[in-house]
């Protein structure tokens, strides 16, 4: 059978509603995974060519701040005995 080739794909990556701990525990290891994603290509950068990657060095800086400000809206959702509801998509291109 062949594959048809779709300039554009979006796919729901987290739909639903969930206790603040399962939403942090979501959160986090989305957004961890993407960290160790950056520091591993800061650290191929730095042994393949002697110098960090300072692309992956200001997107870490910028998720940890991401990660940091959600968890503080999930703690503050937990204080007020809410529920957490995630959406995300991930949409892929061909360009």
């Amino acid at each position: 059978m062949e594959q048809v080739l779709v300039n554009k794909q979006i796919e729901d990556l987290v739909r639903g509603e969930y206790s603040a701990e399962e939403a942090k525990e979501i959160i986090s290891n989305l957004i961890l995974q993407k960290i160790n994603f950056h520091n591993l290509k800061d650290f191929s950068s730095k042994e393949r060519f002697g110098e960090a990657d300072k692309n992956s060095i200001m997107r870490i800086e910028e998720l940890k701040e991401s990660r940091q400000h959600l968890l503080d809206v999930i703690d503050a959702a937990k204080k007020a005995g809410k529920t957490v509801k995630i959406s995300s998509t991930i949409a892929i291109e061909l360009i």
